[in-house]
């Protein structure tokens, strides 16, 4: 039994990693001063969030098309696939998993699609790790989400809560952080919700915070470190937790510099991890 493994840009896979696990990525759609933009096609990670914080009109993000799935999943069966597993972004913060749906409804009994209720490498580590299974059979693989999902911490400090608050997209007690002056807002992301889990004045402490929250809860079998254009600040923070002793790291860690889609909701110059627990 092949299955073949469909995801959205949002998950943040590095080129390499979807080649190697032959996953097909659906890119998301940037609207920049009124033009559209497949994700990571046309304007570069590093373009977008130099010009973000100067932008007269805010961006905005779009789910792809039924048909943007429905071609891979067709080329997938038709290449030989005996089942698809499409997987996708928190449902509660995006419309693409209900897309994947709809376009899997074309294809009755031979798509299934599973809401990830996380974003960039918290999704990508579940693609993955479905990848690593799908040889064995669709349950397998399905099995590996969910334990990867059970095992799984994304922790974010932005640089300020102002993109976040306007995106519409997170509850109350965390929005009002972004009414404190000068507070650097720390949130995690759990089974598709966005928490608030502390604030902290500068960006030294920030950063700290996040290599507290690293090492606090035990070793890692997989981790990103992610960043929203602000390189210095991850390296710092991958440099830290290689100093440390108190847990075992994994031997290949991803470095991502988030994709846009995300980014024009959280803001530059952020900082965070996707990290699976042992």
């Amino acid at each position: 039994m092949k299955i073949g493994i469909v995801t959205d840009s949002t998950s943040d896979l590095p080129a390499y990693l979807a080649e190697q696990h032959e996953i097909l990525v659906v890119p998301s759609i940037l609207v920049l001063d009124g033009r559209e933009y497949a994700d990571g096609i046309g304007i570069t990670r590093e373009e977008f969030y130099d010009r973000l914080p100067s932008l007269q009109t805010a961006p905005t993000t779009a789910a792809p098309s039924i048909g943007d799935f429905a071609s891979p999943y067709e080329s997938l069966l038709s290449q030989g696939c005996s089942h698809i597993l499409s997987i996708h972004a928190a449902g509660q913060l995006t419309t693409i998993v209900n897309v994947a749906r709809q376009a899997a409804g074309e294809f009755p009994g031979r798509v299934t699609c599973v809401d990830s209720g996380s974003l960039s490498l918290g999704l990508g580590f579940q693609v993955i790790a479905a990848a690593e299974e799908a040889e064995l059979g669709l349950q397998p693989a399905l099995n590996a989400i969910e334990s990867t999902r059970t095992r799984l911490q994304v922790s974010a400090a932005l640089d300020t809560m102002e993109y976040l608050k306007r995106s519409g997209r997170v509850p109350a007690a965390v929005a009002a952080l972004g009414g404190l002056l000068s507070i650097k807002p720390m949130i995690e992301l759990v089974d598709g919700e966005v928490k608030a889990i502390g604030a902290v004045r500068t960006t030294k402490q920030a950063d700290q915070r996040m290599l507290n929250f690293l090492l606090e809860r035990g070793d890692l079998e997989r981790l990103a470190i992610l960043h929203t254009n602000a390189e210095p600040r991850a390296r710092a923070l991958l440099h830290e937790l290689m100093q440390s002793v108190r847990m075992s790291i994994p031997r290949d860690i991803i470095f991502v510099n988030v994709t846009t889609v995300i980014g024009t909701h959280v803001g530059p110059n952020g900082l965070g991890f996707a990290a699976v627990r042992k």
